[in-house]
């Protein structure tokens, strides 16, 4: 039976709220089986498995409030963890492991956009079916006792095509985006009132049982605000009047907004939140996104964000007072079919995000933030029971201590005889230099820029900069090119796994005119205005008549004739007489053409190419696409000829694209022929084969390094775009120095290479045999260099020190909510994909190792049993702990503090293999 619902609250938002301090049931974060309790805090889980659309209550209904410290729910302050996951950017059928994972990892909340043309393709025509169900993906994630962070906007930027407008909104009469504007504010109410009102009536409102506890309305309008004037700020002022008008009974936030009204939370974005406060002593401090990543553009390198700083930046945004912190991204997924924004941004949004694009973990980055969740939820009976500002101690020039105690604590003696809750942070801020501070009667060593986490105001449960959890190594890095990506033409290298096809077929793409859609028109029509973005293509084809005359000026002077645009944007591609001429990449950027023209007519095609429509910035619906200003051709004997106005014919797309001849049911309507050499050089060719699937469960990547630039589908589905081209020699450094402040150019790599090679195929796209790949090829490539691979982690290592912290799990919570250690030996883990096992030991050494993931060499000090005695715990096991201990391995050198190194392989079960016994 559903549980009652509670009524909106009455008064919103409430008064101030002091708290006395508060005991959470079920919050040590580190034993994995009380996750579900912890996630809802004293609130009761109702409904463990209504995630198939069943309706009913998943919890207890409960309010949520908040006062100046934190988000109060059900009457109680948390301290919350929230990780990023778009919902259309993976399949629902990977939607249960991927929220399962973010549980495990210490999540209490997920957060994702609304993405408004994905719901409202066209005017007044909803879709809320498959990746864009987000009713079954919000009972997905209540059914794992996870509450809903849902940022409506409907604004999205998020790196999706044009920020998550529908183009068919700025075809409205009259219509400017995000300003004080009659005709987008009542487009923008009714799908803000659509989606609010689906959620009421799916009782997905925690007042109503359901797991929605936050919601955004706009989104980063402060940094463009000034852009509009007064009418900037008479339109943030509706927006916010109108969400809190729709009476959801949850608190609104607006992110980037300094100037947010007092009932909306105004909240923080940027990769280090620490120092912000919102505008308001009554708001508590939000951090809406928190990057651990960065997204990548089509010929640059690919950004990563070390896991060591992005601790630091999460604890010291704890440390400094902060309550909610989300995750930007947790799993950052694929922009499937043409959803990737502009401009060039590629089809992965991997965002080097704990959680890779395939739904596997990536470590340490994971296991770390694991670590640092479990802390941090180990001190929140402290955190929340300061109601003002915590104990602060100087402890050197860039060193501090952030005290949280139910009670006033000296902190130059010990406080273990003292039975108040209590826990501090540790912060050095000095990029450089180890530290040793004192205070609680001990000292404490620093790393360069950590902050060390101490539960119980004396011992330290996780440092930021001291990683424990291990390195993954994948078959498929996100970097690694599916072959040598500075190719030429027949000159190819496979490094990736077997070729997936032999036998291909292709087919002919017309260039300019081929029939359904096409019109003449005057002059040079702006791109968006035609397509509608129904499709990247757009041609523009007219006849330039050359007389004998310029055909002899040109031989005389040795020259060609130039075809000149002074703006376009993203591809443009100029055709003479059906031949490619040459092709131009860029933002509003000039094209200047030679072009090879004979005497009589000439059949000029110039083809403009949108690779994701611009989805940041002020008057996006102004930006456009296409062509700007005049299009001439230049060097003629009797100077320029001016096109700008002349008439052109115009082609909407490309016939087999709106023929579908990617579909398995449209073959017959295109003519297939085997695949010939010129094939692989011919611009505008379609590619098809015929494939199976790998065996076992494992995601699926295909490697199109082989290919110039195009559009991949499988079995029908649009992949994603795909482009071969080459990021910068320069940029990306040999190694990546954690300490010190970050910005997405820091700790690149790619560099030379393909920004992107490999493409994600979800299984649950995939049959077991005769699957369809079609392939369009704008610019020439071989598709019988195509390879495909299983996507999993292979190679798994971990160092562990005898004097590293003892595991998480073996704090516990006293009866008056006071963090306990009980003391024991620090531990190495180990742990393959699921499904997979520990099939080999590669390395395994207790003593003084030296080396790094792959790259281990036995020291001076060895415990010649190690390799016996790991093998022993690991291999056949998905997973294994391994005490770093002399009572476990014994003592190969006294008085010298030892390692344990380990390098294993994971491996489906049926390949387990023998450990090496040649180390």
């Amino acid at each position: 039976m559903a549980a009652a619902s509670l009524p909106p609250p009455s008064r919103w938002p409430p008064p101030p709220l002091r708290l006395l301090p508060l005991v959470l049931l079920g919050c040590l974060a580190a034993s994995a089986p009380l996750r579900a309790a912890e996630a809802a805090g004293v609130l009761r889980q109702v409904v463990a498995g209504g995630g198939d659309g069943d309706g009913g209550a998943f919890f207890e209904p409960f309010n949520v409030t908040y006062d100046h410290r934190a988000v109060i729910l059900g009457g109680k302050r948390r301290m919350l963890v929230s990780a990023g996951l778009h919902y259309p950017r993976a399949t629902p059928e990977m939607w249960p492991s991927l929220i399962a994972k973010c549980k495990e990892g210490g999540a209490d909340v997920i957060e994702t956009y609304i993405f408004w043309n994905g719901h409202e393709p066209a005017k007044g025509q909803y879709y809320f079916e498959g990746r864009f169900d987000i009713v079954k993906f919000a009972k997905l994630v209540a059914a794992e006792g996870l509450f809903l962070f849902l940022r409506i906007g409907p604004y999205a930027c998020a790196e999706w095509n044009f920020g998550g407008f529908p183009v068919w909104l700025r075809d409205i009469p009259g219509i400017e985006f995000r300003t004080d504007n009659e005709p987008y504010k009542a487009e923008m109410q009714s799908f803000v009132t659509k989606i609010v009102n689906i959620m009421k009536e799916e009782k997905l409102y925690s007042w109503q049982g359901g797991p929605i506890i936050l919601q955004q309305i706009e989104n980063e309008y402060g940094n463009i605000q000034d852009r509009y004037g007064q009418a900037g700020k008479r339109y943030m002022l509706w927006a916010a009047q109108m969400a809190l008008a729709l009476d959801t009974g949850v608190p609104w936030v607006m992110c980037r907004q300094t100037d947010a009204p007092e009932q909306i939370l105004d909240t923080c974005n940027a990769f280090y939140c620490d120092g912000f406060k919102p505008n308001s002593y009554n708001k508590p401090t939000i951090w809406t996104e928190d990057w651990d990543g960065w997204y990548a553009d089509w010929g640059e390198p690919l950004p990563h964000r070390p896991a060591q700083d992005s601790a630091f930046a999460v604890a010291r945004f704890y440390q400094r007072g902060g309550s909610l912190q989300n995750y930007y991204m947790y799993f950052g997924g694929t922009n499937f079919e043409r959803t990737a924004g502009g401009p060039r941004q590629i089809t992965s949004y991997d965002y080097d995000a704990p959680i890779d694009e395939y739904g596997i973990l990536r470590q340490p980055k994971w296991g770390h933030l694991k670590d640092l969740h479990a802390a941090i939820k180990l001190c929140e009976p402290a955190l929340i029971a300061v109601d003002g500002s915590p104990q602060y101690v100087k402890l050197g020039p860039m060193q501090e201590a952030h005290v949280y105690s139910s009670g006033k604590i000296h902190t130059n003696g010990s406080i273990s005889e003292n039975g108040q809750i209590c826990s501090a942070f540790l912060a050095n801020i000095d990029e450089h230099k180890y530290v040793s501070v004192w205070i609680f009667g001990k000292s404490y060593s620093l790393p360069p820029w950590s902050v060390s986490i101490l539960p119980d105001c004396e011992n330290v449960a996780f440092n930021t900069a001291r990683v424990g959890t291990q390195t993954s190594v994948f078959t498929v890095e996100s970097g690694s090119p599916s072959y040598s990506s500075r190719h030429k033409p027949r000159t190819l290298s496979l490094i990736g796994g077997p070729y997936l096809s032999s036998t291909w077929w292709t087919s002919k793409e017309p260039i300019g005119k081929w029939g359904e859609g096409s019109f003449a028109a005057q002059g040079i029509l702006e791109h968006l205005n035609v397509t509608k973005d129904i499709s990247d293509y757009l041609s523009y084809t007219m006849s330039v008549n050359i007389s004998d005359e310029d055909v002899t000026y040109w031989n005389s002077k040795g020259v060609l004739p130039s075809l000149t645009i002074d703006q376009i944007r993203d591809v443009a591609r100029v055709f003479v007489n059906g031949k490619l001429a040459g092709s131009k990449v860029g933002h509003w950027v000039s094209l200047n053409q030679p072009v090879q023209l004979v005497q009589g007519p000439n059949e000029l095609t110039l083809f403009s190419e949108i690779v994701g429509l611009q989805n940041y910035g002020a008057f996006l619906e102004k930006d456009g696409a296409g062509f700007r200003g005049q299009v001439k051709l230049t060097g003629l004997s009797n100077g320029d000829i001016d096109f700008t106005n002349s008439l052109w014919t115009y082609q909407i797309g490309l016939k087999g694209e709106f023929s579908r001849i990617y579909s398995p049911e449209n073959q017959g309507y295109a003519k297939w022929s085997s695949m010939q050499n010129d094939d692989t050089q011919t611009p505008f060719t379609w590619f098809k084969t015929m494939f199976d699937a790998p065996e076992g469960n494992d995601p699926v990547a295909i490697g199109l390094g082989s290919m110039g630039k195009g559009q991949a589908w499988v079995n029908g589905h649009l992949i994603g775009r795909y482009w071969s081209i080459v990021a910068p020699e320069s940029g990306c450094p040999s190694s990546c120095n954690y300490a010190g402040t970050y910005g997405d150019s820091k700790c690149r790599s790619n560099c030379g290479m393909a920004t992107q090679s490999w493409y994600h195929i979800p299984r649950e796209w995939l049959q077991e045999s005769g699957n369809l790949l079609v392939l369009l090829e704008e610019t020439g490539g071989d598709p019988s260099q195509i390879s495909l691979q299983v996507h999993y982690t292979k190679t798994i290592c971990s160092k562990i020190s005898e004097t590293y912290y003892p595991p998480l799990s073996s704090w516990s919570r006293a009866s008056n909510s006071r963090a306990t250690l009980n003391t024991v030996a620090p531990e190495l883990h180990l742990q393959c994909d699921e499904g997979h096992v520990i099939s080999k030991i590669i390395f395994a050494s207790y003593g003084t190792p030296s080396g790094g993931c792959q790259n281990f060499s036995v020291g001076n000090c060895h415990a010649s049993t190690t390799l016996d005695l790991v093998t022993e715990a690991c291999v056949g096991n998905n997973k294994c702990s391994i005490s770093v201990t002399n009572d476990v391995f014994g003592d190969p050198c006294r008085k010298v503090v030892k390692d344990l190194a380990v390098e294993a392989e994971c491996s489906p079960p049926l390949a387990t293999e023998e450990p090496r016994d040649d180390m």
